[in-house]
C-alpha cells in the first residue's frame, strides 16, 4: 500500500508522476534523453546499466521493467539479463558493457567509489567520454528512481505479462507521454 494517496492500479513511478505531473515532465525528458537518445551505446545496453542499479538497489518494479524493456530489445533474452542482474562479469556481454557496469555499480553505492582506474579501464575497453558520463547519469538517475517508487511504496506488480506488455509499450512509444497515461 502506498504510503500516500497514489492513483490505484497504477505502477510504478507512474502513481507518483499522475500525482504531480509538474514533476513528470523533466523526469521523463532525463529517461527518454539518457535512454533512447542519440548514443553510441544501444539502447538495450542503456537499459541494461539502469537494470543493473535498480537490481543492485534491490528495487523490484525498476529491475523488472528496465529488464524487460532490455529483453525486448535483445530479441527477448530474458536469461541474459538475469545472468547480468546475478553476474554481469561472467555474462555474455561486451567487455566495454562489463566496464561500464563497473562504474554504474560504484554510483550506485557512492559517486566517490569511482576511480580514475575504472575510467582507464573503460577507456581501454573502448568506451568513450560521453559514454562514461552517461552511464553515471543512468546510474545516478536509476538511483533516484528506485528511491522515488520504493520510498513512496508504489504498487509492484508480480505478473511477468504485465512487465512484458509495457516494455514493448515504452520500446515502440519512449518515455516521453507514455509515463502518465494508465
Amino acid at each position: 500500500m502506498p504510503h500516500i494517496q497514489l492513483p490505484e492500479g497504477v505502477p510504478g513511478p507512474r502513481g507518483p508522476m499522475i500525482f504531480r505531473p509538474e514533476t513528470a515532465k523533466p523526469i521523463n525528458e532525463l529517461a527518454e534523453i539518457l535512454l533512447r537518445g542519440p548514443s553510441t551505446l544501444t539502447q538495450a545496453e542503456r537499459e541494461l546499466i539502469g537494470t543493473f542499479v535498480s537490481s543492485e538497489n534491490d528495487c523490484q518494479y525498476c529491475q523488472t521493467i528496465h529488464g524487460a524493456v532490455a529483453a525486448h530489445y535483445l530479441d527477448g533474452d530474458e536469461k541474459l539479463i538475469g545472468h547480468i542482474k546475478r553476474d554481469f562479469l561472467s555474462a555474455p556481454i561486451s567487455d566495454k558493457l562489463k566496464a561500464l557496469l563497473v562504474i554504474a555499480g560504484k554510483v550506485q553505492q557512492s559517486g566517490k567509489n569511482v576511480t580514475s582506474q575504472d575510467m582507464a579501464s573503460a577507456r581501454a575497453e573502448g568506451a568513450t567520454d560521453l559514454e562514461i558520463h552517461d552511464t553515471v547519469l543512468i546510474a545516478a538517475n536509476f538511483c533516484m528512481m528506485n528511491r522515488y517508487v520504493d520510498g513512496l511504496a508504489t504498487w509492484t506488480p508480480e505478473d511477468p505479462d504485465f512487465y512484458r506488455q509495457r516494455a514493448a509499450v515504452l520500446a515502440q512509444h519512449g518515455y516521453l507521454g507514455s509515463a502518465t497515461r494508465r
